[in-house]
């Protein structure tokens, strides 16, 4: 497995691979040079023998709120549907996200090397689907304002939101887990007494269904 080191490392290497700030890159030079094993992809006579249908339907039991990553860029701003949002950290205050190695807002996001997390609420799921759909003008009719730290779109009416600063990028499978140094963030407290968005089993619900 690759040492914290060497994810380190890798991170650097993508970010700076996609034109992202690495503020980090001078601590982590003599991680750059510091040996490690080389990616792989996982053998066929590896994989776990679990069918893929299976594997989402039981978990998709696990209820997960609703956000939406967005960031801005020199063609306009990016922004996506995420589920896999979590805190991580509190000192220092981090947060983290899953995006699939094919999707194409990631790039995107990783060139702006900053994002804020829009989280949902109840009477928001037109908001979600618009930003589930790919090569749509995404932003098109939707209210937002810059995010203080960065700039990035801050939707508007969202119960609550999260100001970042990408901190690392290591690899999942086929997914990328995004770290995020949270800059600013704040609440509405109008939009967050309307509950939460929830996602469960495939459909969209709100606490008390």
């Amino acid at each position: 497995m690759m040492g914290h080191a060497g994810m380190a490392a890798t991170a650097i290497r993508y970010l700076r691979a996609v034109g992202a700030p690495t503020a980090a890159a001078p601590a982590t030079a003599a991680c750059a040079a510091a040996p490690h094993p080389p990616l792989r992809a996982v053998r066929d006579d590896e994989r776990a023998p679990l069918d893929p249908g299976r594997f989402r339907a039981v978990l998709g039991h696990f209820a997960s709120g609703v956000t939406v990553v967005t960031a801005p860029g020199e063609a306009g701003p990016a922004g996506f549907a995420c589920q896999s949002f979590t805190s991580l950290s509190l000192d220092p205050p981090l947060v983290a996200f899953m995006v699939g190695r094919t999707s194409t807002t990631w790039p995107r996001l990783a060139q702006a090397g900053v994002f804020c997390v829009n989280v949902l609420g109840a009477e928001q799921g037109a908001l979600c689907r618009a930003f589930a759909v790919s090569g749509a003008d995404k932003f098109a009719g939707v209210r937002h304002t810059p995010a203080p730290a960065t700039g990035s779109p801050r939707l508007a009416d969202v119960p609550a939101w999260i100001d970042c600063a990408i901190h690392a990028v290591h690899t999942g499978g086929d997914h990328l887990i995004v770290v995020g140094r949270v800059e600013a963030l704040g609440a509405d407290p109008a939009a967050a007494a309307r509950g939460p968005l929830l996602f469960h089993r495939g459909a969209f619900g709100r606490l008390g269904q």
